[in-house]
Protein backbone atom coordinates (compact mmCIF):
# COMPACT_ATOMS: atom_id res chain seq x y z
CA UNK A 1 0.00 0.00 0.00
CA UNK A 2 2.63 2.56 0.67
CA UNK A 3 4.21 1.82 -2.82
CA UNK A 4 1.19 3.47 -4.14
CA UNK A 5 0.86 6.20 -2.04
CA UNK A 6 4.37 7.07 -3.04
CA UNK A 7 3.67 6.80 -6.43
CA UNK A 8 1.37 9.44 -6.12
CA UNK A 9 3.12 11.35 -3.96
CA UNK A 10 5.71 12.08 -6.82
CA UNK A 11 2.73 12.58 -9.55
CA UNK A 12 1.45 14.99 -7.57
CA UNK A 13 5.36 16.76 -6.88
CA UNK A 14 5.22 16.17 -10.66
CA UNK A 15 1.86 18.22 -11.36
CA UNK A 16 2.94 20.87 -8.74
CA UNK A 17 6.62 21.50 -10.98
CA UNK A 18 4.36 21.28 -14.40
CA UNK A 19 1.87 23.94 -12.81
CA UNK A 20 4.34 26.39 -11.37
CA UNK A 21 6.40 25.97 -14.50
CA UNK A 22 2.51 26.85 -16.78
CA UNK A 23 1.97 29.79 -14.28
CA UNK A 24 5.25 31.51 -15.16
CA UNK A 25 4.09 31.45 -19.03
CA UNK A 26 0.57 31.53 -18.46
CA UNK A 27 -0.66 34.01 -21.37
CA UNK A 28 -3.89 35.33 -19.02
CA UNK A 29 -5.17 35.84 -15.58
CA UNK A 30 -7.44 33.47 -16.18
CA UNK A 31 -5.06 30.84 -17.16
CA UNK A 32 -2.94 31.64 -13.80
CA UNK A 33 -6.00 30.73 -12.15
CA UNK A 34 -6.84 28.04 -13.34
CA UNK A 35 -3.27 26.76 -12.99
CA UNK A 36 -3.02 28.29 -9.57
CA UNK A 37 -6.06 25.79 -8.59
CA UNK A 38 -4.33 23.07 -9.89
CA UNK A 39 -1.02 23.62 -7.91
CA UNK A 40 -3.24 24.40 -4.67
CA UNK A 41 -4.79 21.50 -4.61
CA UNK A 42 -2.22 19.07 -5.86
CA UNK A 43 -0.74 20.82 -2.36
CA UNK A 44 -3.76 19.50 -0.48
CA UNK A 45 -3.67 15.98 -1.81
CA UNK A 46 0.13 15.87 -0.71
CA UNK A 47 -1.15 17.15 2.95
CA UNK A 48 -3.68 14.40 2.53
CA UNK A 49 -0.97 11.70 1.73
CA UNK A 50 1.18 12.84 4.00
CA UNK A 51 -1.60 12.27 6.97
CA UNK A 52 -1.98 9.22 5.19
CA UNK A 53 1.34 7.67 5.28
CA UNK A 54 1.76 9.66 9.49
CA UNK A 55 -1.48 7.93 10.58
CA UNK A 56 -1.82 11.72 11.44
CA UNK A 57 -5.41 12.93 11.93
CA UNK A 58 -4.84 16.92 11.95
CA UNK A 59 -3.23 16.68 8.67
CA UNK A 60 -6.40 15.18 6.72
CA UNK A 61 -8.36 18.29 9.17
CA UNK A 62 -5.70 20.59 7.48
CA UNK A 63 -6.60 19.74 4.04
CA UNK A 64 -10.32 19.58 4.74
CA UNK A 65 -10.03 23.41 6.20
CA UNK A 66 -7.60 24.51 3.05
CA UNK A 67 -9.72 22.73 1.04
CA UNK A 68 -13.03 25.27 1.83
CA UNK A 69 -10.46 27.87 1.72
CA UNK A 70 -9.63 26.94 -1.51
CA UNK A 71 -12.70 26.89 -3.10
CA UNK A 72 -13.77 29.93 -1.75
CA UNK A 73 -10.92 31.70 -3.19
CA UNK A 74 -12.10 30.24 -6.38
CA UNK A 75 -15.12 31.91 -6.24
CA UNK A 76 -13.46 35.14 -4.74
CA UNK A 77 -10.77 34.72 -7.97
CA UNK A 78 -13.71 34.23 -10.76
CA UNK A 79 -15.85 36.63 -9.33
CA UNK A 80 -12.31 39.57 -9.56
CA UNK A 81 -11.78 38.44 -13.07
CA UNK A 82 -15.20 38.90 -14.33
CA UNK A 83 -15.72 41.94 -12.62
CA UNK A 84 -18.25 40.51 -10.93
CA UNK A 85 -20.92 39.99 -13.77
CA UNK A 86 -22.66 36.70 -13.71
Amino acid sequence: MSVILWVTVALLGAAILVGLFRVATAPDAASRAVVGDLVFFSGVGLIVLVGLLKASAAAVDAALIASVLGILATVALARILTRGRR
